[in-house]
């Protein structure tokens, strides 16, 4: 996590395409970063990748047929899609080149690739049903197929299979999942009435062995200091009606919900009521919230595909933030279940919500976690220094731990928090010289 994986994907393309060997690429990745993170990084580089075009082919059909038809170099697409671009393309299949972010989402791929009477070859069995309808097109229409991953295998080696048939259609690991599992892995008693399987003691030497020639794994200690938090933005971009009542609130002090008014009389008032409705929620004059998006959620399902079931600390700054989010994530604690902490050292609690005014000095929460996700941020400097030290680079070598301590960020785009929070937190500005900055900003 956080090497860079979409940029070097993009300048190996473009270095491909240059020299003639790569057309089109597809981008397979989960919504968002479907959406925002890919064609963000021909922005992002744009001295190097401007001349490249992107297309998301997110939305509604309509939408997305647009996307298609733009024959942008490279087409993004969400797994969900998988199977409606595969019959809406047909045998007019255009992208050389794919790329799947997050590839463990193709891990539930159980198919083998068999032989008819004729000599030629099918595709046969189950699985997940994103991965099954890839697996038609992957080794008869794609010359080059890429597979991005910060966790290959959350479960251990089974979940390698079915990202790899992809790349080489069974030649490293067998031509079928059941192959894969009779060669390396054993069936044993759990104690508990049931069998679970477990690799053999030579699997992990063997599979690497199989996998290096392919393969290249990014160490983050190698390229950057993990004494320090290695801090990534995650934006969420407001639907239309929260963009308009976010633009009535920074500009007028008023805006008008379902349930009743909104208003507020002073910067300090406003910047929190933008706030509020940047993260998807608005109180209002009867002093009662009302949902407005869930673009902040959608993020946060994002950052726990990615990080692929590790420990997550969440920051909140409003109560509604920490409600919704425990609805959303049904196996999420606070602070105030029994004996929290101790279960989350523990990995028995995958995800904690936590105010950053609760989570200051005396929480040790490194053990089995290290990954911050502010999913709110609030003016206080001293609260966000604090709950990353929870889990903090030292905290972690205190526990024998020569790992990479990360944070992400969950911004609102074009708000005052991207213009106004964020930076004061990285200049320690002061809070009404941030606002100022920010509606100049905005201003312009």
């Amino acid at each position: 996590m956080g090497t860079g994986k979409s940029s070097v994907s993009i300048a190996i393309f473009d270095t491909l395409r240059m020299f003639g060997e790569s057309k089109r690429a597809l981008v397979i990745a989960p919504k968002r970063v479907a959406k925002g993170t890919w064609p963000q990084e021909i922005v992002k580089f744009r001295e190097s990748f401007g001349h490249l075009t992107i297309a998301a082919a997110i939305g509604t059909p309509v939408q997305r047929l647009a996307a298609l038809r733009s024959n942008a170099d490279i087409t993004c697409i969400n797994y969900d899609n998988i199977e409606w671009l595969i019959d809406i393309v047909g045998d007019l299949w255009p992208w050389d080149t794919v790329i799947a972010d997050e590839a463990t989402r193709l891990k539930g791929l159980r198919v083998s690739l068999q032989t008819s009477k004729l000599g030629n070859e099918f595709i046969k069995g189950q699985g997940s049903v994103r991965a099954k309808a890839l697996s038609r097109v992957a080794h008869t229409e794609v010359r080059r197929w890429v597979n991005l991953t910060g966790s290959p295998a959350p479960n251990g080696l089974v979940d390698l299979w079915g990202q790899q048939f992809f790349i080489d259609s069974g030649t490293r690991l067998g031509a079928s999942f059941t192959s894969f599992k009779d060669r390396w892995f054993r069936t044993v008693p759990n104690g508990q009435g049931y069998t679970a399987v477990e690799p053999t003691k030579y699997a992990q030497k063997e599979v690497e062995a199989l996998l290096s020639d392919c393969t290249i794994t990014i160490d983050i200690k190698d390229w950057v200091d993990i004494k320090l938090p290695i801090e990534s933005i995650v934006y969420a971009d407001l639907p239309p009606a929260a963009r308009h009542h976010y633009d009535e609130m920074e500009r007028i002090l008023f805006t008008e919900l379902e349930q009743g008014d909104v208003d507020a009389f002073d910067g300090a008032g406003r910047s929190n009521k933008c706030l509020q409705i940047g993260n998807g929620f608005a109180y209002t004059e009867k002093d009662i919230w009302e949902p407005i998006h869930d673009e902040k959620l959608e993020a946060l399902k994002s950052i726990v595909a990615e990080t692929n079931g590790e420990n997550l600390l969440v920051r909140y700054e409003f109560i509604p933030d920490k409600l919704r989010i425990l609805k959303a994530f049904p196996k999420a604690k606070t602070l105030d279940y029994p004996n929290a902490e101790q279960l989350f050292r523990e990995g028995k609690i995958p995800m904690l919500v936590v105010h950053a005014a609760s989570a200051g000095h005396g929480l040790n929460l490194q053990d089995n976690c290290r990954i911050l996700v502010d999913f709110s941020t609030g003016w206080n400097l001293e609260y966000d220094e604090q709950v990353i030290e929870r889990i903090g680079p030292t905290r972690q070598m205190q526990s024998g731990f020569d790992r990479a301590v990360y944070r992400y960020r969950i911004v609102a785009r074009d708000t005052v928090e991207e213009h106004s929070v964020i930076p004061r937190i990285k200049t320690k500005a002061s809070v009404q010289e941030s606002l100022k900055n920010a509606m100049k900003i905005r201003l312009t």
